[in-house]
């Protein structure tokens, strides 16, 4: 099942992404992470037969619109907008499948508004990250003291995708295939080569995180089957035993493990893919 570009209009703004859509399939909008975009789900969706499959680019990433200026990215807002785009789809109930953040913001979105949500698909990531209530004043100042700082900064030109796709390499352990397809959807053309096409402000600091007592308390009010799945070794940032207590709150959860990196639904699609595809049909 091959993806094709698409545009929707939500609240106003542009909405870019990928679809494959088969007459009478599932609904399954799709969440990719943290500065990737739609094509983060170009391999998966290979594997993924008979499903109504949409990609976004979430807002500030990919062909999407970026936020207006004086707009926060934040979780609460992010939940908005999942539900947003499914209205603009005509989407009343509907499956999440999401990777990282949107792994994060997809079973936030499940807990806020479990009467849309039919089923959800975690992949390396379940209910965001942690943030220490010790840490909570000078998370806030550096995010402040960043956001101030921003307009000032140049954004940084590449004479060709050689340089940003090593680097995407390097940074996430993908292949140059996987790479490429995320870079190659994150860039634009501008006078001298190319910069990345990402909202400048999705590189600061988080401002505020919620506790892992609040974590806690959103993942026990998931009322859908979920299906995580986690690549081995664990990331440092979501290490073990956290990420294995979190799927023990979920009412109805299940888990698979696979040897891997951090993008393994890019990597291992056809190992993710029977899992999905299984889990969706159960």
């Amino acid at each position: 099942m091959s993806l094709q570009p698409f545009s929707i209009d939500v609240a106003g703004s542009a909405v870019a992404g990928l679809r494959a859509s088969a007459p009478h399939g599932a609904r399954v909008l799709a969440l990719h992470g943290w500065l990737d975009n739609a094509a983060s789900f170009v391999p998966l969706a290979a594997e993924l037969p008979g499903l109504d499959l949409v990609a976004i680019d979430l807002p500030g990433h990919g062909h999407s619109a970026h936020l207006p200026p004086g707009t926060q990215y934040n979780t609460p807002g992010a939940i908005c907008h999942v539900l947003d785009v499914a209205d603009a789809l005509g989407w009343d109930r509907f499956s999440l499948i999401g990777h990282s953040m949107g792994a994060g913001i997809a079973s936030l979105t499940a807990a806020a508004a479990p009467e849309r949500i039919e089923r959800l698909i975690a992949i390396e990531a379940l209910g965001g990250l942690r943030g220490p209530e010790n840490e909570t004043a000078q998370r806030l100042r550096d995010h402040v003291r960043a956001a101030r700082a921003l307009p000032g900064r140049n954004l940084r030109v590449f004479p060709d995708l050689s340089t940003p796709i090593r680097a995407r390499m390097m940074t996430n352990q993908l292949s140059e295939p996987c790479a490429r397809l995320l870079v190659e959807r994150g860039v634009k053309a501008v006078d001298g080569g190319y910069s990345w096409c990402s909202d400048p402000r999705l590189m600061l600091p988080t401002a505020m995180r919620l506790s892992e007592a609040q974590i806690d308390d959103l993942l026990a009010a998931i009322e859908c089957p979920t299906q995580v799945i986690y690549a081995t070794p664990a990331q440092s940032y979501y290490p073990e035993p956290l990420r294995s207590q979190r799927i023990a709150l979920l009412r109805d959860g299940r888990l698979a493990v696979f040897p891997g990196t951090h993008h393994l639904h890019m990597e291992h699609p056809r190992q993710i893919g029977e899992v999905v595809r299984g889990f969706l049909a159960a």
